[in-house]
């Protein structure tokens, strides 16, 4: 079984006020995007983490089986909370995870799926555009505990930097997977 965990509890401290998940992408809130995106993907449960704002949120995303919400009450803690509450809910029977950003709606099922067919050849497997590491990242069920571990407003890369060992770096030809939406700036290059 194959899990993602969609952080999406952020505060989008760098938009000047504004929710980054909620703004339009064509017309459709960014959030939408990425969970579309992630459901037409080879997986087979999607943990969406809210916090900021949550009711917002989860009413943008339409109701759908393989989706579990999650409340991080810790959110202002930063991203290794939201991780942890992801982790938390995870099935019993997940043998692989996705640690997906909410913020980066470019990256399709073709991507997802790439990591997913690469899975038994590393504990980890992460995207590379041009070398530079991106997101989202899959790792095997072996690694959560250490993952469970990180704290702050970090993601997993700590755990990437302690266990350069267990990583497979997939060259992937796209460059979304380096492409968050953080800013005003970000959105106006679309």
């Amino acid at each position: 079984m194959i899990s993602a965990i969609l952080l999406a509890a952020g505060q989008s401290k760098r938009m000047g006020g504004e929710n980054k998940l909620t703004k339009k992408i064509q017309g459709v809130p960014l959030i939408k995007h990425s969970v579309k995106n992630i459901l037409a993907a080879s997986i087979d449960e999607l943990i969406i983490v809210l916090g900021y704002q949550k009711e917002i949120i989860e009413k943008l995303i339409d109701k759908n089986k393989k989706i579990k919400f999650v409340f991080n009450k810790d959110f202002e803690s930063g991203m290794a909370s939201s991780i942890k509450a992801g982790l938390n809910h995870l099935s019993k029977n997940t043998e692989d995870f996705f640690i997906c950003l909410g913020d980066m709606p470019m990256v399709n099922s073709d991507i997802y799926n790439q990591l997913i067919k690469s899975r038994n050849q590393k504990n980890i497997i992460v995207p590379t555009y041009n070398g530079q590491q991106g997101n989202p990242v899959l790792f095997d069920k072996s690694m959560k505990e250490k993952v469970m571990d990180i704290t702050g407003d970090v993601g997993a890369k700590k755990i990437l930097e302690l266990n350069k060992d267990k990583i497979l770096n997939l060259e992937i030809n796209d460059q979304s997977i380096t492409k968050g939406f953080n800013t005003q700036g970000d959105f106006s290059s679309l």
